[in-house]
């Protein structure tokens, strides 16, 4: 995976898992609510940007 589809993954397991959405709305309600919680914690987004196996033969 790239390192999107690492944060995606993330905000899935984190805010949007094991939940029923009545309405799409309400998919993309959530899904910019965790949006807006992962843009409050860039730690984060840099340690799922930065991991060892996302940048073979790539040095840092």
């Amino acid at each position: 995976m790239n390192p999107v589809e690492n944060l995606w993954q993330y905000l899935r397991g984190n805010w949007l898992s094991n939940r029923v959405f009545e309405t799409y709305n309400a998919i993309i309600d959530a899904s910019c609510q965790a949006w807006m919680n992962i843009l409050g914690k860039p730690e984060i987004i840099t340690s799922i940007g930065m991991r060892d196996w996302a940048h073979v033969g790539q040095s840092l």
